[in-house]
């Protein structure tokens, strides 16, 4: 159950963390988002080098930002693994990788706080099965929200560092998102990889010790990209409602005249 539970928890974090990158997106110009992201971009992309290079396959057309009005990242579509099945599975993880070891090497240069202090508790290491089951989550996961929020205000202050590590760690848990047309492969591969760590389980003992101990760090991960999506949400939804009570331009679709049908 404990390798259900982490294939399901990595589905959460790549699917919120491209839903807090859609909703920065539609509120601000995507150029802006993407420099903001840069420190997050430059360790999925290294990850994704890693991935290639390890795998035998070539580099090519790999950049952190692209030339035009975007400025978004860039990856090769026609460079290739030449190991086959596992190859593209290793390339679509160590993004995510990359990045929850850019958490980790921040958490020990910065200091400030840790992740044991922002996460009070751990995410459930069981899939909620049934509605009851589904509101204790959600419970837990708003407590476990509430207190991340409240211990990065207390441990904030003038506090630089702390403020530096919360930056690079909103960077680095959004840049978890696959770049558009990658979201299916990285899917599948968190899948594929959740079947692998289970057969090796049954063979290795300590594989299941050791992702019991990276439950933490999964947790931070799962926290940050849940909150960010919340309060993204919020702020999206309230200026939308503004703009429905200003009575703003835009806010209804376009009535096309006759002459527009012509």
């Amino acid at each position: 159950m404990l390798y259900v539970a982490a294939v399901f928890w990595m589905f959460v974090i790549v699917l919120s963390a491209s839903g807090v990158y859609f909703l920065w997106a539609g509120m601000v110009r995507s150029r802006i988002v993407n420099i903001v992201l840069l420190p997050g971009t430059l360790a999925a992309q290294l990850g994704h080098v890693i991935g290639m290079l390890v795998t035998g396959g070539t580099v090519e057309g790999t950049s952190l930002m692209s030339e035009d009005e975007s400025a978004s990242p860039k990856q090769s579509t026609s460079a290739k693994s030449r190991i086959p099945v596992v190859g593209p599975l290793i390339v679509g993880v160590l993004p995510i990788l990359t990045c929850a070891g850019g958490i980790v090497l921040s958490t020990m240069l910065l200091g400030g706080v840790t992740v044991n202090d922002l996460v009070a508790g751990q995410v459930l290491q069981k899939v909620p099965v049934g509605v009851p089951a589904f509101w204790d989550l959600l419970r837990s996961l708003i407590d476990l929200m509430e207190q991340m929020l409240n211990v990065a205000v207390q441990a904030g202050g003038a506090n630089w560092r702390v403020w530096l590590f919360m930056y690079l760690l909103i960077c680095l848990t959004v840049r978890m998102a696959p770049l558009p047309g990658n979201l299916r492969g990285a899917l599948a591969a968190i899948a594929s990889f959740g079947v692998i760590a289970f057969v090796a389980g049954l063979v290795f003992a300590p594989t299941q010790n050791y992702i019991e101990r990276s439950w933490n760090m999964l947790s931070l991960t799962v926290i940050t990209l849940l909150l960010l999506l919340v309060i993204s949400a919020l702020i999206r939804g309230a200026v939308a409602l503004g703009r429905v009570i200003l009575n703003r331009p835009g806010t209804e679709p376009r009535r096309h005249s006759l002459k527009d049908r012509k």
